[in-house]
């Protein structure tokens, strides 16, 4: 029998496991799209090319306080390059440095350390303006701004609110919850408190499959709808490619400058595939530090495999399950109607954990869910109602034996980054 070898991303590593050639539907990757020649170029361009409102001197020239809402160490937007030139430009419009805050859009993650604050922003931005991690359970550190029309309550970062204009930073990719990550989500979830997000979250699972690449959906009608009440004046986002590379940058309205992101980031994401395969070997890179990242993985393999069948998630989480959400190993073992109905009757205090232990369960009960993961136990893994496993080889051997030699098998190897769509 023949075999190809396949390799998987796996943290900073790469894996290697055998598969029998006539097995394989394909191996699959973002597109190959090359990254811009110049990024401090790109980064002028987009700067010089606002979409649906004016340039940026022009918008800030009256602001005495600007804040800068910026993605956290898990995205790739290279705020290191991007932060100095909008500081620049700022400055053209008369806002000084020390008038400038950078708050970390956290969304429940944990903090960022000073390390990992250098390393993410550069020295140069750290030297020249102060950044806060974002609290997100900190009552006294948000402001309460009422409900949006669909009736979610609204309280996000005070410092963020409070600042004379406000910029958002981040990259455009699919996302489960609102069909893309990027614009107004630097807000909600990245500057919100925790009702807030455990609210848009559990709208997100009202449907038991996610809203992954679909750009009109609720829940980002609701996210729009909480960065204009917080007076978000601009984005400022990137589309990467899989190297994590910038492919075009996007300067201007909330909505509008996305919204043109979201063409591009088709363009790198998007993913054709012939058919609905039995089993899908899935790595979870970029999003490898635990698996409140790593849980995306499951969305584009729910995409690409069919009802019954199997899911390998391939992850290191040298953080474990959820550095924030210690609830959810528990939570998870519950059915998605379980945890609906505790929630029905307040026997769950974190509803952001309890919205994705739905959005997991989902999952979960459509498709058997393997996992080889060094930083998830055996026992943890178990309770998630995973099959562990202790290598990549032993999980797709064990696959093949339980759904035959003629099983087929695709391969998605940045699966949380992908959007893949049956055309056969």
């Amino acid at each position: 029998m023949n075999y190809m070898s396949v390799s998987l991303p796996y943290g900073k590593e790469t894996i290697e496991v055998e598969i029998p050639e006539k097995n394989v539907l394909g191996v699959y990757s973002p597109k190959e799209v090359p990254a811009v020649e110049d990024l401090n170029q790109e980064i002028t361009r987009a700067l010089e090319s606002p979409i649906g409102c004016s340039p940026l001197k022009e918008l800030a020239k009256d602001a005495k306080s600007v804040v800068l809402v910026a993605d956290d160490n898990t995205r790739l937007t290279p705020t290191h390059l991007i932060i100095p030139q909008l500081l620049n430009e700022l400055n053209k419009a008369g806002v000084k440095d020390e008038q400038v805050k950078i708050v970390i859009a956290l969304g429940t993650h944990r903090f960022m350390t000073d390390e990992e604050i250098l390393e993410k922003f550069g020295q140069e931005v750290v030297d020249r303006v102060e950044i806060i991690n974002h609290d997100y359970k900190n009552p006294d550190a948000l402001v309460d701004l009422g409900t949006t029309e669909n009736g979610t309550h609204i309280k996000v970062n005070k410092i963020v609110y409070e600042a004379d204009f406000k910029i958002g930073i981040g990259s455009i990719v699919p996302h489960h919850i609102p069909g893309f990550a990027g614009g107004a989500k630097i807000v909600q979830p990245g500057v919100s408190g925790e009702k807030t997000t455990a609210e848009t979250h559990l709208l997100s699972v009202k449907n038991p499959r996610s809203c992954l690449g679909i750009l009109d959906n609720p829940v980002r009608r609701e996210l729009d709808s909480i960065a204009r009440k917080v007076g978000l004046n601009t984005i400022f986002n990137t589309v990467l490619n899989r190297y994590g590379e910038v492919v075009k940058c996007f300067f201007g309205d909330v909505v509008e400058a996305f919204q043109e992101g979201v063409k591009t980031s088709r363009e790198v994401y998007e993913i054709e595939l012939p058919q609905e395969a039995d089993i899908v070997l899935s790595s979870s890179h970029p999003c490898d530090l635990e698996f409140w990242q790593a849980h995306k993985t499951l969305y584009p393999s729910d995409l690409a495999v069919k009802k019954d069948g199997i899911i390998i998630v391939v992850t290191p989480c040298p953080e474990g399950v959820a550095k924030t959400h210690a609830d959810m190993v528990e939570i998870t073992s519950f059915s998605p109607q379980e945890v609906w109905d505790m929630l029905e009757k307040g026997e769950i205090e974190d509803e952001v954990a309890a919205a994705l232990a739905i959005a997991w369960g989902n999952v979960k009960e459509r498709e058997r869910v393997f996992i080889v993961s060094g930083g998830i136990s055996d026992e943890e893994a178990k309770k998630l109602n995973f099959t562990p496993f202790d290598t990549v080889q032993e999980a797709i051997d064990e696959a093949l034996k339980i759904k035959g030699e003629d099983a087929k098998v695709t391969v998605l190897t940045h699966a949380p980054d992908m959007l893949p769509v049956i055309r056969g």
